[in-house]
């Protein structure tokens, strides 16, 4: 028999980790001297102590080790923690991604004023109208309008809060003349549809997101930048592109305090 300090150093192991050990249950000493006190540990408990080491080397929690030792199923405890591991492997894999992303961009002026993000696009009711526009200005007054309409038929909808308003992009690539477009505006039920007014509900959906401060003449570098970090993060497009007004002609004079964030649905390649 072993006191702690000489088991400690024949197991190649700390004796406050084998304190703690014996505190969770993991690997109780064979004996306790009555007299002294001391732990007093079996060479027969070198092959368990070992199998407690490789497990936790595995990346098992303790609670996870102490499981698999009164007789839990080891496969099923082993493919869990596989699981989560793989989870964090791709968590890491995806960070390097974007930080090699952004070490590559630092080096372009075309695109140091954008970043992007990962977000989930979240589920909502909305009333929509699809239409081709000539163009950008065009939005000044259609949008304007189609709300008035809406008004008028549902005179008790409600805006959700925050409020939350985009056009999705049916052509699924940015275009300055003709554009087929879809407005979205988020609402808090179902209303009278009319003409080509309808309402549906949105999925949530996760997407790559970029924000773009400025007219909407000079969106297209905001898209570029996002279709980018896509193909170079491992995404791919999921649906047609979105665009969400944050601040506009409504709320701001002056077009260079314009805030627009382009929003793609992507699903990993």
């Amino acid at each position: 028999m072993y006191r702690i300090g000489d088991f400690s150093k024949l197991a190649k192991t700390t004796v406050k980790t084998l304190r703690h050990y014996d505190e969770l249950g993991l690997l109780i000493p064979a004996s306790v001297d009555r007299d002294t006190g001391y732990r007093l540990y079996s060479t027969e408990q070198l092959a368990r102590l070992s199998r407690i080491v490789a497990y936790r080397q595995a990346g098992l929690s303790l609670e996870e080790i102490g499981r698999a030792l009164e007789g839990d199923d080891l496969q099923s405890i082993l493919r869990g923690r596989l699981a989560e591991l793989s989870k964090e492997q791709e968590s890491v894999s995806d960070r390097i991604k974007r930080i090699q992303t952004l070490i590559a961009h630092l080096k372009e002026e075309y695109f140091m004023e954008y970043q992007a993000v990962t977000k989930e696009l979240p589920e909502c009711i909305v009333y929509s109208k699809r239409m081709v526009v000539p163009d950008y200005d065009a939005y000044f007054s259609v949008i304007p309008k189609l709300g008035e309409e809406v008004k008028k038929y549902n005179p008790d909808l409600k805006c959700v809060i925050p409020e939350y308003s985009f056009i999705i992009y049916h052509a699924g690539e940015y275009r300055e003349k003709d554009i087929d477009i879809e407005y979205c505006e988020a609402v808090d039920k179902v209303g009278v549809e009319f003409d080509d007014v309808v309402f549906k509900k949105m999925e949530r959906v996760p997407a790559v997101c970029v924000m773009h401060k400025g007219p909407y003449s000079s969106l297209g570098k905001a898209y570029a930048y996002a279709f980018r970090f896509i193909e170079e993060n491992g995404f791919e497009a999921a649906d047609n592109p979105r665009e969400s007004y944050i601040d506009g002609i409504w709320n701001r004079e002056d077009e260079s305090e314009w805030l627009t964030e382009v929003q793609i649905p992507v699903r990993r390649r």
